[in-house]
């Protein structure tokens, strides 16, 4: 090969490029600038003063180019604050951009009017959605770009302002240079709120670093002896398999379970009581056979597999092992915290199954699969009154008033299902004086919200002022699609009452949860 051959190769990220290439390679990459103010400053050094004079409608022209700049900025910026920004993670590009910006001038020059809904689709659903995935971020940047393309934006030039601080808003220029000098008076580190978000995703973002740091750090701990009268890894793998199994629930015996919840065409609530009652047996049984074996193998009774191996990695570091994870319910937490959660939600089970009947209320966070719970409640009612369960759907209200629903509860609704365990994320429900959607106290991440009752109802019309409030299993919110149509993250939407635009609680990131990460 001579000297002088040069290969230019581009590639997305991939774990399995060859690492001959990397090694031998000079490796560039192309990162957006970190910051709102940088990611200006980068889009408008790219626009020449000849470009803009192109337009026969200037004023209009600027504003909106100015707009579409400090979309794509916010878009791109909102990366940083992990799931609240964006379910998934998007790669946006400057060519997004490009192509917004020769709409824009087309648009501008040949109508009249300019259309801001034709903008805003083509902006939000076809040159940055395409890469958007996910139904909540596609609602998400379509609620966005609205911020920016709108005809307000025009006709208020500089007194409409982009966000609640009054420092961003499209200035009234001539050339790129004075937008340029008016972006670099903008502050370095922008607060939330110019993105549309609360004041405590500041709090969220420096707590995602700090873990990953935390994480890259326990990653690197040495496995091998403490030392120095220290104990052993393999004393410490020990004592954290023996306290897990010492405290192990028994599985359930799933033929009583057969016997106490027959199936039942008017009672669907017994055949989800089974299946919970089985996924948690396989999670039970596995944690079982895992501790036995590996408290034999750290022994050396048995071979110690790759598996008992990783097993005992994750007991030391308080990982939950992948072994137990695969069977368990959705989790975020540490194993510790991980630990109490499963022996909640068994001994929630455990309350049923010795109930003989459901409970007047259900911790909806206990259960494994709680897309199946509220189907088997609306199977119920429709059963119950001979009604098609495709013309049902769930009216949702808040018992402001009930402070310990496993407490005050103590009987159930004449139709549906109370239930209480979920967490909200992005503002509060005030359950003291206005009863909907308020802002967050500061340094206050999540609050919980008041119980539920779901009640099925015919031909329902929802109430067009209610948040539409996407309910999360984990607050990670993404993830994937299973073959039943349903996700394994994603459980349902709940309609909140607020009096302020549902566009303030979009842009927020507002969500429910059924389990945070401690």
């Amino acid at each position: 090969m001579q000297n002088s051959f040069r290969l230019w190769l581009t590639s997305m990220p991939a774990s399995t490029f060859p690492v001959q290439v990397l090694q031998n390679g000079v490796k560039m990459t192309n990162e957006p600038p970190s910051g709102l103010r940088a990611n200006l400053l980068r889009s408008f050094s790219a626009i020449s003063d000849e470009s803009m004079k192109e337009s026969n409608k200037p004023e209009i022209y600027k504003t909106l180019l100015f707009g579409f700049c400090f979309f794509h900025a916010v878009v791109q910026d909102r990366r940083k604050f992990g799931p609240i920004g964006w379910n998934i993670g998007y790669g946006f590009t400057p060519e997004d951009l490009t192509v917004c910006k020769q709409q824009l001038m087309l648009f501008v020059n040949q109508y009249d009017e300019v259309p801001y809904k034709v903008l805003n689709f083509l902006g939000a659903q076809i040159n940055y959605g395409g890469r958007v995935t996910d139904d909540k971020d596609k609602l998400l940047i379509g609620t966005i770009i609205k911020t920016f393309i709108c005809q307000e934006s025009v006709m208020m030039n500089e007194g409409y302002k982009y966000s609640t601080s009054g420092l961003y808003y499209s200035p009234t220029y001539e050339t790129s240079e004075d937008v340029i000098n008016y972006v670099r008076g903008l502050p370095f580190y922008p607060m939330p709120e110019a993105f549309g978000l609360h004041e405590n995703c500041n709090i969220t973002c420096a707590q995602d670093e700090a873990l990953r740091l935390l994480t890259g750090m326990q990653s690197m701990v040495s496995l091998g002896g403490g030392g120095e009268g220290g104990a052993s890894a393999e004393d410490v793998m020990d004592d954290v398999a023996k306290g897990v199994q010492d405290k192990l629930p028994a599985p359930f015996p799933l033929d009583v379970a057969e016997t106490r919840f027959p199936t039942l065409y008017t009672d669907s609530m017994n055949t989800v009581v089974k299946q919970e009652c089985l996924r948690y047996n396989k999670l039970l049984w596995g944690m079982a056979s895992s501790l036995k074996d590996f408290r034999k193998a750290i022994k050396g009774l048995i071979v110690m597999t790759s598996d008992l191996e990783d097993c005992g990695k994750s007991l030391f570091v308080n990982d939950v092992p992948e072994l137990w994870s695969k069977k368990g319910p959705l989790s975020l937490k540490p194993l510790s915290s991980w630990y109490l959660d499963i022996l909640a939600r068994v001994a929630f089970f455990q309350m049923w199954f010795d109930l003989g009947k459901p409970p007047p209320c259900f911790w909806i966070s206990g259960i494994f699969f709680p897309q199946a719970f509220f189907t088997g409640a609306i199977q119920n009612y429709a059963r119950k009154f001979n009604e098609e369960i495709d013309l049902l759907s769930y009216s949702q209200t808040t018992m402001s008033d009930i402070v310990d629903p496993p407490k005050e509860l103590t009987s159930p609704p004449e139709n549906g299902v109370y239930i209480y365990g979920i967490f909200l994320e992005g503002c509060r429900f005030d359950v003291e004086q206005t009863h909907q959607l308020e802002d967050s106290k500061p340094k206050i991440l999540f609050t919980e919200l008041p119980a539920l009752w779901f009640c099925p109802v015919k031909n329902r019309v929802p109430c067009a002022t209610d948040y539409r409030c996407p309910c999360y299993k984990v607050v990670s919110r993404k993830g994937t699609l299973l073959t039943t149509g349903h996700s394994t993250n994603f459980v349902l939407y709940i309609e909140l009452p607020t009096d302020q635009s549902v566009s303030k609680w979009i842009k927020a990131g507002v969500a429910a949860f059924l389990a945070l990460k401690y």
